[in-house]
């Protein structure tokens, strides 16, 4: 399931690109020292890692709380339900009813300290924006948190969040480098396969939470792991 939150952000980081790219396109990087360059660039990332990191430890915890009364497998199933769902309500409805609304302060801030950060060079300033972006509001974000919460646990929530950026790096320094490097058909028609993948992702997760004994994607219970009728007599 970890390795779903890297496949994630590889096949949606075209939709990160479309999100935040102009954040990565104004990058105050230094464009004589392609060395200098890198670093700045991998401190852009490492902010963003850190913040998703951050989240998904919050996020983790959550879910952990909710594994202490027995609810993990439920809430994998739920998730999972919750993924498919998100990617058949069409995008209106969800502009309709924006849960990013009540944080509009929040995110105001958060974008207006952006603006004051990118007018900058120092070596802190990349981590520094890094970390902002990675707090904007972004529907695929909001489904690794999905996975995040259903990991059931502080700390691989927060390796699902740092997976899912990790997937994201490769398409997001390609972009700073080159901003027309994917013709637009191709562009339309990956985006069209992130809603694909939302749903096998989905599917994965259902299948976790049921338990059907199938290795590595729908583990028995620990509890049912070793047992069987001849086991289970007096």
């Amino acid at each position: 399931m970890l390795l779903s939150a890297l496949a994630l952000g590889l096949m949606g980081s075209l939709h990160c690109v479309g999100m935040c790219g102009p954040i990565a396109f104004m990058l105050p990087v230094d464009r004589n020292n392609g060395f200098k360059k890198v670093l700045q660039i991998a401190l852009y990332h490492a902010g963003r890692l850190l913040a998703y990191g951050l989240i998904g430890l919050v996020f983790g915890l959550l879910g952990k709380g909710l594994y202490v009364f027995g609810m993990q497998q439920k809430l994998s199933i739920i998730i999972g339900v919750i993924m498919i769902i998100a990617v058949l309500i069409p995008y209106k409805t969800f502009a309709k009813y924006n849960l990013s609304k009540p944080l509009f302060r929040v995110i105001s801030r958060i974008k207006s300290r952006l603006g004051q950060e990118l007018k900058k060079k120092s070596p802190d300033t990349f981590l520094t924006i890094g970390f902002l972006n990675g707090f904007l509001p972004c529907g695929l974000v909001y489904m690794a948190l999905f996975g995040a919460i259903a990991m059931g646990s502080a700390i691989e929530g927060s390796l699902y969040m740092i997976l899912f950026g990790l997937g994201t790096v490769p398409l997001m320094t390609t972009a700073i480098y080159m901003s027309g490097f994917l013709q637009s058909s191709v562009k339309r028609k990956i985006r069209q396969l992130i809603p694909v993948f939302v749903v096998v992702i989905g599917v994965l997760f259902i299948l976790r939470g049921m338990g059907l004994g199938i290795p590595y994607i729908s583990p028995k219970p620990i509890g049912e792991i070793g047992t069987s009728p001849m086991e289970c007599h007096p």
